[in-house]
């Protein structure tokens, strides 16, 4: 089967980004399950009703979280409803629901596993479960249950805890994507027993601007050391970043990966 990765949907413009890309691609692929990483995807954080009926119409199938995921109210009763594909990290403490999903194919249900990095920005001094000692237990508790593919999300700062998450899931799991970055990584591959990796999917948002924020309103901050308020970027050419993972429909390993760019003219 054919599975897609998207990196985080940065409010409007990346929510434009996955309508414009998407579902052609989805055709010309024949691709059979869309994941996408949600927690910036309504004015940047959280995810409303309304944009999730958006995402969904494009071919989002499921959608992953980070350590923005609580801070929209309505993302709350998705992440509860089981019958709601929403999911927020299983080791964040104040996330509700299991921190896992499952998503129904043609070809059978892919489980859906998001988890959040011991180290996240302005987050870093919140308690989080470790996501190793997590994930064995979300994978021993789920172990009965038959699936073509389990993909794995790690929404964190840490390259190196990334890596070390793929390669300790090597061959457990179909794929083990990171992101929170908003900025792709070179590094997509199978690793040596089977699982796809990449260290940071990127995003899908403004291109121009510093990941989805006008430049205008983070340059201060850097040239003068002053506070200002992050204003999302609304104009100019959109990126669209995902990973490709092709699997072997009887293992429910990968055997091929490829990185999704494209860059789209402003409307």
């Amino acid at each position: 089967m054919k599975i897609v990765y998207v990196g985080d949907v940065m409010a409007e413009m990346g929510i434009q980004a996955v309508e414009r890309v998407l579902p052609e691609l989805r055709k010309s692929q024949g691709i059979d399950v869309v994941i996408a990483q949600a927690e910036n995807v309504t004015n940047g954080k959280g995810l409303s009703h309304a944009d999730y009926k958006r995402l969904l119409d494009a071919g989002v199938n499921g959608f992953t979280g980070g350590n923005h995921t609580t801070a929209h109210k309505e993302t709350l009763s998705m992440l509860r409803n089981n019958d709601m594909p929403v999911t927020g990290p299983a080791n964040m403490h104040e996330c509700p629901g299991p921190g896992f999903k499952y998503v129904t194919t043609l070809s059978g249900k892919v489980l859906i596993i998001s988890l959040l990095g011991k180290i996240v920005g302005r987050d870093a001094d919140k308690p989080v479960d470790n996501p190793i000692q997590v994930i064995d237990r979300i994978l021993e508790s789920q172990a009965a249950v038959e699936r073509v593919a389990t993909v794995v999300n790690v929404h964190g700062d840490f390259s190196s805890e990334k890596v070390v998450m793929g390669h300790y899931l090597d061959g457990r799991v179909t794929a083990v994507v990171g992101d929170h970055w908003h900025v792709p990584t070179n590094d997509a591959r199978v690793l040596p027993h089977g699982t796809a990796h990449q260290t940071d999917v990127g995003m899908c948002g403004s291109l121009d601007s510093s990941l989805g924020v006008k430049l205008t309103s983070v340059i201060p901050r850097w040239r003068d050391g002053i506070q200002t308020r992050n204003v999302l970027e609304t104009e100019g050419p959109l990126q669209f970043n995902a990973l490709l993972i092709h699997t072997d429909d009887g293992t429910g390993l990968a055997i091929a990966v490829e990185p999704i760019r494209d860059i789209i003219a402003g409307k």
